[in-house]
């Protein structure tokens, strides 16, 4: 199982070139559904607008789409696309919207705009690489919640939930590359009495810093 780059949240930004108006709008979507869905959101947001290009791409039997939206063919669509997987991103919708200011870009101008567009859009957004993980629960006494706490961070662990009762219960989140070496330390530290529980395997986000 793979690690992926998406986005956190929906981003745009915009410029203007040769009195043409450019605004790339990104979203993370998780479905086909929600692809077109979010394309006909920008484009019932700007009915004024001359063309509203778009790509996405999804993880899900790898599926990619692109429209050119009026432009000459290969010039406005299949850039856009381009750019998501130049940014190796997946999960993801990008509408490129352009108000026509009156002066021709040519194919190759049109190729270079629209890629800025989709780029621009990109680089507004955050972006996310999702690694995949596992949520573990882990049950021990007080008296190894101190060691517990102190070998954490050394695997790169986040604490979800701590709950305070007879005993310590934990849940964690952690990659699933670092699960053997965390789980051999904690059975180790605490001579087979405290191991971790998978309750779900998932796919997360962890801070650059974390690698």
């Amino acid at each position: 199982m793979e690690g992926y780059r998406t986005i956190q949240a929906p981003a745009q930004d915009e410029f203007i070139e040769k009195k043409s108006r450019f605004i790339g709008h990104i979203a993370p979507v998780r479905s086909e559904e929600e692809a077109v869905a979010f394309i006909g959101e920008i484009r019932a947001r700007h009915r004024e607008a001359t063309h509203n290009v778009y790509a996405y791409i999804l993880r899900e039997n790898q599926l990619s789409r692109f429209s050119d939206d009026g432009e000459p063919q290969g010039t406005a669509g299949r850039p856009v696309l381009e750019v998501v997987q130049r940014e190796g991103l997946v999960d993801v919708a990008v509408v490129v919207t352009r108000y026509f200011g009156g002066v021709l870009l040519g194919a190759g101008g049109l190729v270079r705009a629209y890629a800025q567009g989709a780029k621009a859009a990109v680089d507004a957004a955050q972006v996310l690489n999702m690694q995949p993980a596992a949520v573990l629960e882990l049950d021990m006494g007080y008296d190894f919640y101190g060691k517990a706490t102190y070998i954490l961070p050394g695997h790169q662990v986040q604490t979800l939930d701590t709950d305070f009762a007879e005993g310590v219960r934990l849940r964690l989140l952690c990659k699933k590359a670092r699960l053997d070496a965390l789980t051999r330390e904690l059975t180790e530290l605490s001579s087979g009495t405290v191991f971790p529980l998978i309750l779900e395997e998932k796919f997360a986000h962890f801070p650059e810093g974390d690698r």
